[in-house]
């Protein structure tokens, strides 16, 4: 049990700073989770590029390698997976408890080797996420599923190709039944596919291996079953929540930001809702910049499946819209407890009241510096992007679950002029809070 000791880094940071000049997105983190597991559907080596070093990531490797899986690190963000000496179907419960996309292992192992045992996922409480269209899937294709003594075990004499109409847009149910038919005798078709950009990756990571995917982002996924997966080398997809957090921290900020190695297209949903609330965004072929001058005006957001805007960028407009003029709104669809952060922000100084699933932010003038605790990984960065724009300081706790799915936040945040460090005793926050009082 190890394991379960939470890190105390928390981050202290001085706002009141504009972020100026260039930030580099890493890797896609919910691609990268996916296409980690994936790669384990063949004997044959595979190597994955712009793999984003994050927590998640991790220990995801980590379970894997717990079960025979040979993994090399080539370097920090390339690995080099071998999924031919697999010793047992059967994931330790203590790792994978800690993340969400365990499950896609059971997609890959039961995809491969017709069974899996796999714990229930953990991952951010932000509300119900439940696994019954991955099931639906499982069992269409002729997996027999149980759950017992919190696992999921599946196996199959044969999988057998079916017609799967998805009853919600589901992207973890989209991937892993992908992932499960695409070795499966015959024709499979998923409709009300998931159409996000990871989920198009993943099927672009399974067909470089030798998988016949077609449609993925659109709603009807085809796939025609093949005997095996070969070797391949894979470049995932740069990450759009980590974009998008970065083109809100510009917005919060008063700041001027290049965001670097994107793809503009999976942004838009993002540009077009920060163009409405006055800033300026200029989209070239692999960045796209974003800078604010003057004050911010109201706008509604709702949070729908892609190409709505994403959930996942839900805590980060709402910091922005706390210091828009007017009333503003946002209506959640996806997920019940995604208004954690507003407890926290109020704190600042914010207006904000939540109804159901819907939040009003009645903007105000600027917040200020507090001792601050992330709830879940998105409203943690989003109370990062408070207090980069508050009046003096705030402490973050429990930022181990902000590094879940941001890879140097505090690094890169740095080199475009925020004052953030992070720290583990009372003593550096001190130093910091004296440090920074004698250059502000």
């Amino acid at each position: 049990m190890k394991d379960s000791v939470v890190p105390t880094e928390q981050y202290v940071i001085r706002g009141g700073v504009p972020l100026q000049g260039e930030v580099e997105i890493g890797g896609a983190k919910n691609a990268a989770l996916a296409i980690l597991a994936a790669a384990i559907m063949t004997d044959e080596t595979v190597t994955i590029e712009n793999m984003p070093d994050v927590r998640d990531t991790n220990v995801l490797l980590e379970a894997m390698g717990g079960i025979g899986v040979r993994i090399e690190r080539l370097d920090r963000h390339t690995v080099r997976i071998n999924g031919a000496m697999v010793q047992n179907v059967n994931i330790e419960y203590e790792l994978i408890k800690k993340i969400r996309a365990s499950y896609y292992l059971i997609g890959a192992l039961l995809g491969k080797y017709k069974e899996a045992e796999v714990p229930l996922p953990g991952g951010c409480n932000i509300g119900s996420r439940p696994i019954d269209q991955h099931l639906k899937g499982f069992r269409a294709i002729g997996a027999e599923v149980k759950i017992s003594h919190g696992s999921i075990i599946a196996h199959a004499k044969r999988l057998i190709g079916a017609h799967i109409y998805m009853d919600v847009v589901t992207v973890g149910a989209t991937i892993n039944i992908m992932m499960a038919s695409c070795m499966a005798e015959g024709k499979t078709i998923i409709e009300n596919a998931a159409k996000e950009p990871h989920v198009v990756d993943v099927a672009n990571f399974l067909n470089s291996m030798g998988a016949n995917i077609k449609g993925a982002g659109t709603d009807i996924i085809r796939i025609k079953g093949v005997s095996r997966l070969h070797s391949a080398t894979y470049s995932i997809i740069p990450d759009q929540i980590e974009a998008g957090t970065f083109m809100f921290a510009a917005a919060a900020s008063r700041g001027n930001l290049l965001v670097k190695n994107v793809i503009p297209k999976h942004l838009e949903s993002i540009t077009a809702k920060l163009i409405e609330i006055g800033c300026d965004v200029e989209e070239f072929d692999d960045s796209v910049r974003v800078s604010r001058t003057g004050e911010l005006k109201s706008t509604q957001i709702k949070t729908l499946p892609y190409p709505g805007f994403p959930t996942d960028m839900q805590p980060q407009a709402g910091v922005v819209l706390a210091l828009s003029e007017g009333v503003s709104t946002i209506t959640e669809s996806i997920f019940e407890n995604r208004f954690r952060y507003v407890d926290e922000i109020i704190r600042m100084g914010a207006n904000i009241r939540v109804k159901g699933n819907t939040a009003i932010f009645t903007g105000v003038s600027s917040l200020t510096g507090a001792r601050l605790t992330s709830p879940d990984l998105r409203a943690g960065a989003a109370l990062v992007l408070a207090a980069l724009s508050a009046d003096g300081v705030s402490v973050i706790d429990d930022i181990y679950l902000i590094e879940r799915g941001y890879e140097d936040f505090e690094v890169k945040l740095k080199k475009v002029g925020a004052r953030i460090e992070r720290v583990s005793s009372e003593k550096e926050i001190r130093k910091f809070i004296l440090q920074t009082e004698a250059v502000s």
